[in-house]
């Protein structure tokens, strides 16, 4: 059976992700490194608080067969581009290097649709930019995650998501825009399971919302 990681435990995909790993047979072990607790025991539940500025610190830890990050925040949350762009790029490129460099194989992020380093978007700019800069670890398999809007019970309001749900969902009927489908995080968390499980000889694959529909179904 295998060690799963994930960082990013304590977020919307995140939590769906550490219960259903914790439920799945395949792994004997999930070990969880976030800043807060996730407020939960369970036998198979390896639980490490720590400081994603020292990560000197705790790095030897991050070991294990598939690194899940699921970390991500808002310019609001976060106070300040600078900010964000530590807890979006900075953190999850550094726990993914450590990670490789313990001999961790498979690593699966969740990006976002439009990920683009040369966006105008802060955010998607970021995304992108992490994208590519973990394409270049060469980790045996690679699984990004880009879904649309993400549905789910979230601890704080966002009304943009709330007004723009119900318009992605009627144009996404139309085939062009498939891959804006608003998804479930509960979905997205299956998904990422699900391709960590699978056979193929692809390093690098991506996921948009419509293919991560596909490949729960």
């Amino acid at each position: 059976m295998k060690t799963a990681i994930v960082v990013g435990a304590t977020g919307l995909i995140g939590s769906h992700l550490t219960n259903k790993l914790l439920e799945d047979s395949r792994y004997a072990k999930v070990k969880t490194f976030s800043r807060r607790s996730i407020d939960f025991v369970h036998p198979k539940l390896e639980e490490e608080i720590v400081d994603f500025e020292k990560l000197c610190d705790w790095r030897t830890k991050i070991t294990g067969d598939e690194l899940f990050s699921a970390m991500g925040t808002t310019i609001k949350k976060a106070g300040s581009k600078e900010a964000q762009f530590k807890i979006d790029f900075t953190y999850q490129y550094l726990v993914a290097k450590a990670a490789f460099d313990n001999g961790v194989s498979s690593y699966l992020l969740v990006s976002s649709i439009g990920a683009n380093s040369k966006s105008k978007n802060f955010y998607l700019k970021i995304k992108g930019s992490l994208e590519e800069n973990i394409s270049r670890l060469h980790f045996k398999h690679i699984f990004i995650f880009q879904p649309s809007l993400l549905t789910g019970v979230r601890s704080e309001k966002r009304f943009g998501e709330n007004f723009s749900a119900p318009i992605l969902k009627i144009i996404s009927v139309l085939p062009f825009f498939k891959k804006y489908k608003p998804i479930q995080a509960d979905i997205v968390a299956e998904g990422m399971i699900k391709a960590a499980n699978q056979l193929t000889s692809n390093r690098l694959v991506k996921y948009s919302s419509n293919k991560i529909f596909d490949l729960v179904n």
